[in-house]
């Protein structure tokens, strides 16, 4: 059963109200291993739920799954220069296995560049190979310092893509394809709004050519990027030399991308949606998603009623929804309703003697307004709307309170760093391209540029001065404090 003890609220302490509510929902534990978490099964079936969803999204653009090996030759990594550089502090490295020495240090997976592009090589030998389109649902390893469950840990889970392609146009396309239907996904079922768009070169994924993220605003005004999507070039295709002959008899090297999101991604959706009496689990991604507290005050009562909710109980499975019975024996409702508050259920359905009686049943939403009484008559269908309905207000509300928490085109470089240190938002606002104007900003305000952002985030006229130097702009960037 979820601890009973009262959360610290949001607005007293953002981070403790965030670990507590975790525990308290019984999502995630500390594991014995430093940085490492346990992924509870209440965490781990809405992390089930993202992945059936992605994967089916994934299939449906023509990808298939794979999976590549955990160990990667420490070699593969200095292949590609840029790419050794930007891992080699967070890597994990094994030595010795089965009481020997290895001749070889053997990497654990901190992402599958390297190793996938040394597959393609063999694979990849004509352009009538192309495009090869993978994907693979794993564990990696990034030896973080500074670690908070599901946001940043030591080990995680995640998926991540790899492609092949005859062009660079081919690629880029790849590229963008897949931000979009990550930006489906976050929003239709995480309902999560993002602003999606390019990453700096401060930011981007090392050996990529080009990188695009998608970043959201936490209910605490700090960003949290969502998911990347990068553009490899023929960075990895000439450092494994996967080369292939294109149609007019020519040698080229394909140009390959790579895009992953993890269960990061659940920490952003209680961070979005949760609020101080537990986790808000939008419907499409709940374990389940009907609880149904059986009512009664006598045995007999106990029996006719709870033989009544199983039957309705079947009835909405049999319409498509996830429902689950509470007729544990010795506790009462009201610990019943706290608890299934905590843990997020989106609908609670109460059921008694007198709803049987009157053939209804007491709905409770999750994100309040009340309780109402429902016919029995056509009851999925209800619920499958209530579901949309809920779906659509989270949302809503998440992109209102992001559109609340953002300065567009700051008049000053007093208001833009006013903003910010006063625990502000997205800021959108000029830059001069200058990678130490980024830095600078970055040292005295502590925040960074999420993205360039894609047009359809564009905020009317570019601006035409740098926020920081005055200087003319070169580009309209989104910053912010982040995770």
């Amino acid at each position: 059963m979820a601890d009973s003890k009262a959360l610290t609220p949001r607005a007293q302490d953002f981070s403790a109200w965030y670990n507590e509510l975790i525990a308290k929902a019984e999502l995630a534990d500390y594991s014995p291993v430093r940085g490492c978490m346990v992924i509870r099964p209440n965490g781990f079936a809405i992390w089930e739920q993202m992945q059936a969803a992605l994967d089916g999204m994934f299939k449906d653009t023509g990808h298939e799954n794979a999976y590549f090996p955990l160990f990667i030759p420490q070699s593969f990594l200095a292949k590609e220069a840029e790419h050794v550089e930007g891992f080699a502090p967070e890597t994990a490295v094994v030595t010795h296995g089965g009481g020997k020495e290895l001749e070889e240090p053997l990497v654990v997976r901190p992402t599958s560049e390297t190793i996938i592009g040394s597959m393609f090589s063999k694979w990849i030998q004509s352009y009538r190979d192309l495009p090869v389109l993978m994907n693979q649902w794993c564990n990696v390893v990034r030896w973080e310092m500074r670690t908070r469950l599901f946001l940043r840990t030591t080990e995680f889970l995640w998926q991540e893509g790899h492609t092949a392609h005859a062009t660079e146009a081919e690629a880029e396309e790849e590229t963008l394809k897949m931000l979009g239907v990550y930006r489906t996904f976050q929003e239709q079922y995480l309902a999560i709004p993002v602003i999606t768009g390019r990453k700096t070169e401060s930011e981007r994924f090392a050996g990529a050519m080009r990188t695009y993220a998608l970043e959201a605003l936490m209910q605490d005004n700090k960003a949290l990027q969502m998911g990347t999507s990068h553009n490899l070039g023929q960075n990895f295709a000439k450092a494994f030399d996967v080369s292939f002959q294109t149609a007019d008899g020519a040698m080229d090297h394909v140009w390959s991308t790579s895009w992953g999101c993890s269960t990061r991604m659940i920490g952003g959706m209680i961070m979005t949606h949760s609020d101080d009496n537990g986790l808000v689990c939008p419907p499409r991604l709940a374990q389940r998603q009907v609880v149904i507290v059986p009512i009664h005050k006598t045995d007999s009562e106990r029996g006719q009623v709870l033989e009544a909710a199983n039957a309705l109980a079947t009835d909405l499975k049999a319409g498509g929804l996830r429902v689950h019975v509470d007729g544990r024996e010795g506790i009462k409702p009201g610990a019943k309703y706290y608890e299934w508050e905590a843990r997020g259920v989106p609908f609670r359905l109460e059921l008694g003697p007198r709803d049987l009686t009157n053939r209804s049943v007491m709905l409770a939403r999750r994100t309040g307004g009340g309780k109402v009484s429902l016919g029995m008559e056509g009851l999925a269908a209800t619920l499958r709307g209530e579901v949309d309905q809920m779906q659509r207000g989270l949302l809503e509300s998440a992109r209102a309170r992001r559109e609340g928490g953002t300065l567009r085109h700051p008049k000053s470089k007093e208001e833009f760093v006013d903003y910010l240190e006063s625990g502000g938002g997205f800021v959108y606002a000029g830059w001069c391209g200058d990678p130490a104007v980024e830095a600078a900003v970055k040292e005295q305000t502590k925040a960074t540029i999420r993205v360039l952002p894609d047009t359809e985030f564009r905020v009317g006229d570019a601006p035409t001065r740098c926020i920081w130097t005055g200087q003319p702009a070169q580009y309209e960037a989104v910053w912010a404090r982040a995770y």
